[in-house]
């Protein structure tokens, strides 16, 4: 094994392929992206460069705002709730013995539905004619399913209602996910360094906070950076409940680029957006990874 690490052109055979791929689908498409945000480019016609045009019309974009504010609400919300559910939950099925796979896989499995499927499913859960208002209104409350909360539609407030039901349905897809990397890191803690915690008069929560998070911090760094970057490319369920609307108060960045991009055919407009989205991405990652102090532990 040793020889095979110092041989220089079997490790250059090894890692070819993922290099070919990680150039042919991630990096060769990123540099096509940066060049057409500084083009005027609708595919039919070739790209025409206009320097930064784009980006300037995208700084006076009053949606583009909106999108930039709704993608760093659904940021701080899902780092934080998945955070803390995440953990949460991990902490108490790591100390359950019955039921712990069935509880575990009842809570994963929204993470492995489709999630155009599911928006659907919770746009009419939240539709005024046929969801939870009516449902209110048939078990006794009059008129509530039109004096109720616009749950989709509703437009008032710096964060507006929407935003806060999709935010919560997402919580309720994807903490699952960070649920199962906690709970994989907590494993593969000693038994030895809880069973010296108890006989030191050490209680559960004790030992959850000095032992058992210290050890998993590379985890929650790793966990929040997934988060972070899924929640500033969040598609999908937006596009689903709402797209986007009403009157683009729930735009995200993801959606307001499929807009520029498929609906009025600004390839190069929307590569802009795509651009500034990988710039934040970069930066929220390499914030987290600064901020989220990680040592390494004997376990």
């Amino acid at each position: 094994m040793d020889k095979l690490l110092r041989n220089k052109k079997a490790i250059a055979v090894f890692m070819a392929p993922g290099l070919i791929l990680f150039t042919v689908i991630l990096f060769v498409p990123i540099c096509q992206s940066v060049y057409y945000s500084f083009c005027e480019y609708k595919a039919i016609t070739p790209p025409e460069f206009i320097g930064l045009e784009n980006y300037k019309t995208l700084f006076k974009d009053k949606t583009f705002w909106i999108a930039i504010k709704n993608s760093l609400f659904f940021l701080v919300f899902s780092c934080v709730t998945q955070l803390i559910m995440g953990l949460l939950l991990a902490g108490l099925l790591t100390n359950i013995d019955k039921g712990r796979n069935l509880f575990k896989n009842i809570i994963y499995l929204p993470c492995v539905l489709s999630s155009a499927a599911l928006g659907l499913l919770w746009m009419f859960i939240f539709s005024p004619q046929f969801g939870i208002n009516k449902l209110i209104e048939t078990l006794g409350v009059p008129n509530y399913s039109v004096d109720g909360p616009l749950w989709l539609m509703d437009t008032n407030g710096f964060i507006v209602l929407p935003m806060w039901v999709i935010a919560f349905v997402s919580l309720w897809q994807y903490v699952g996910q960070s649920m199962m990397l906690y709970m994989a890191q907590i494993s593969g803690i000693s038994k030895e360094l809880y069973e010296a915690s108890y006989i030191d008069g050490c209680t559960k929560a004790k030992t959850f906070r000095f032992i058992t998070l210290p050890l998993i911090r590379p985890m929650v760094a790793t966990a929040m950076s997934l988060n972070a970057i899924g929640s500033l490319k969040f598609f999908d369920m937006v596009y689903n409940m709402t797209e986007g609307g009403p009157n683009h108060m729930t735009e995200v960045l993801a959606t307001h680029l499929y807009q520029q991009g498929f609906k009025y055919t600004k390839y190069g407009y929307a590569s802009a957006i795509g651009v500034v989205l990988l710039v934040m991405c970069l930066l929220v990652t390499a914030f987290i990874n600064k901020v989220v102090k990680t040592e390494q532990y004997e376990m």
